[in-house]
């Protein structure tokens, strides 16, 4: 009998995986920002959404996962997919006209929304101490927005609404049927983003206009970023312990303020940096004691 893995060593690669993955989609959200403030943001959502589903539709034929499917226009699959639509409207749009910082800021106040959610909607018992980091978290937001002062940029609620839509598709993901295979998902998310950009366009009275070359080549960055990130975190998810492996998705947020230092010259004010903390801080937090009642549940 072959010796069995050490989960520990499973684990670790998880993470290095799940870090990998934030730092491409870190270089995904730069190549989208340039390219939304050079393009209207709908195109380049339509753009990368008809690229992505091409290249999943393909994965998916590979694993004899058919793609034209009544499953794709009912139940959960359908919110998703939706979710997963309005969420990317928000977000091209947000990165079209916030600061990289702040939107990856309030990005990662998605887990405590979708623990919220798990809690109001699906029923999962949340006690008072996750709830407590879910509000702590929740000042955070605040902190990084300051809506009580003049340097309030209404902009940050284009992401905070984008984070409410992809909590909202993760939600729908947990009670999919698991018949439903992951390039098929992916598939549907990504052929979604098309007429979804072509209404933001319309939305925008905004027409299609013709990249350059270096704009196509910031539009492939985009891609080929995007789904080096996707494969990344599904591998990392898959081979450890969601409750090891998802706190790391919070490095997103260290390689989104070095992009933008670096190549978008931003500098994030101290209330961001402060809120950010708050932010990820409630989000270990809440990630910690999943592990501890997980565990406990298991007499480990």
């Amino acid at each position: 009998m072959p010796p069995r893995p050490d989960p520990a060593v499973d684990n670790t690669r998880a993470a290095l995986l799940m870090v990998g993955s934030m730092a491409f989609f870190a270089v995904e959200d730069l190549f989208l920002k340039r390219s939304a403030e050079a393009l209207p943001p709908g195109q380049v959502l339509a753009l990368t959404g008809a690229a992505g589903a091409v290249v999943f539709w393909v994965l998916a034929a590979g694993k004899r996962q058919p793609i034209l499917s009544v499953e794709a226009l009912r139940g959960m699959a359908l919110v998703r997919t939706l979710a997963e639509a309005a969420g990317a409207m928000l977000y091209i749009v947000a990165l079209a006209l916030a600061p990289l910082t702040m939107t990856s800021a309030l990005l990662q106040a998605s887990p405590l929304v979708v623990v919220a959610g798990a809690a109001l909607f699906l029923g999962e018992k949340v006690g008072w101490r996750r709830w407590a980091s879910i509000l702590v978290g929740f000042a955070g937001v605040l902190v990084i927005l300051k809506p009580w002062g003049a340097e309030f940029d209404p902009t940050g609620l284009l992401t905070v609404a984008c984070v409410v839509m992809l909590a909202a598709r993760d939600l729908a993901t947990r009670v999919m049927p698991e018949r439903i295979g992951t390039f098929q998902v992916a598939t549907w998310a990504y052929l979604g983003l098309v007429p979804a950009g072509a209404a933001l366009m319309a939305g925008m009275g905004q027409s299609f206009v013709w990249p350059t070359g270096a704009q196509w080549a910031g539009l492939a960055g985009a891609l080929v970023s995007g789904l080096f990130g996707y494969y990344a975190v599904v591998a990392a998810m898959r081979l450890g312990e969601v409750s090891v492996v998802a706190p790391f998705r919070y490095t997103r947020l260290v390689f989104a303020m070095v992009v933008a230092m670096v190549f978008l010259g931003e500098r994030p004010e101290g209330s961001t940096l402060a809120g950010a903390a708050l932010v990820v801080g409630s989000g270990l937090y809440a990630f910690a004691r999943e592990r501890r009642r997980k565990l406990a549940s298991q007499g480990g």
